[in-house]
């Protein structure tokens, strides 16, 4: 596997409070400001190999509706393919089994790897994201009212990127597909090009330790974003130490004092930060 820290993580505990409904021809998770709270905004959430079913991503979804008065949409944009909770156990077997079981978790891994890397190749994903997003910001009731944001993590954030670098491509009214992008450890960026297409504010939250991003590539990426021509293009990057691929949505959260919890919280923050900041909104108290 290319990746194998996009398989690895804890499974947080909560239950979603949102509704599932059909948007725009896919399954969505969805989920508005509690209280009845009107929404200031949209985020849409492209999430990690684990997909809209996923709890974690899921309950993220609410924290950013509650946190920052957004209704949040998390698609199914896999349709159907997302990896099982069981590549889960079978990274972790790999990586603290025995010698005698490590062959079987190899076997395991690479049979919910192959069939969730062929239906979610990037040439084929792309094109579905980018049609739910032109959808939805033709939609007279939402997209083309109110502010649009995508927050993408892991496989997802390779997609958050690319709509960014989308401006032209809009379609009520010339706006473009997103207003502005959070990713937090995305991977398969092609470096520098993704970085320099940028058209619209991108933060990124990027983990010390990650396999996708080194520390190296990220300044590069923090030299690109920070130093846009077009003040409205300009995006942040922070780096966050000790952690790994994957903590903005699977650190383990058992331990609500330790350090990666800690690290996790202060990425949600950053984001719904940054959509407050660049949607044009204040944040709520």
């Amino acid at each position: 596997m290319s990746c194998p820290e996009c398989f690895q993580g804890s499974v947080h505990e909560g239950e979603p409070r949102g509704k599932v409904i059909k948007l725009h021809g896919l399954d969505t998770y969805a989920t508005e400001p509690a209280d009845g709270r009107a929404p200031r905004g949209i985020i849409v959430i492209v999430p990690d190999a684990f997909g809209w079913e996923f709890v974690n991503n899921r309950l993220l979804a609410d924290h950013y509706a509650d946190k920052g008065d957004y209704k949040v949409y998390l698609p199914d944009f896999m349709l159907g393919h997302s990896a099982s909770l069981g590549m889960l156990h079978s990274v972790r077997g790999f990586n603290t089994g025995s010698l005698l079981w490590k062959p079987y978790y190899i076997i395991s891994a690479l049979s919910g790897f192959i069939p969730f890397a062929y239906h979610n190749r990037f040439g084929k994903s792309y094109p579905l994201v980018q049609s739910f997003f032109q959808s939805l910001r033709a939609d007279e009731a939402e997209g083309s009212s109110l502010p649009v944001g995508v927050a993408g993590f892991c496989w997802g954030g390779k997609h958050a990127v690319l709509l960014s670098a989308t401006a032209d491509d809009a379609v009520a009214g010339r706006r473009p597909l997103v207003d502005a992008a959070f990713t937090g450890h995305p991977s398969r960026l092609a470096l520098p090009a993704d970085i320099n297409a940028i058209r619209k504010p991108v933060a990124f939250a990027i983990p010390e330790k990650d396999n996708q991003v080194s520390p190296e590539q990220a300044e590069v990426i923090r030299g690109i974003v920070e130093g846009k021509e077009d003040a409205g293009a300009r995006g942040e990057v922070v780096v966050y130490e000790g952690c790994a691929h994957g903590f903005c949505v699977r650190a383990d959260l058992k331990f609500k004092d330790s350090e990666v919890a800690r690290q996790a919280a202060l990425a949600e923050d950053q984001c719904i930060a940054w959509f407050n900041a660049k949607l044009g909104l204040t944040a709520t108290a």
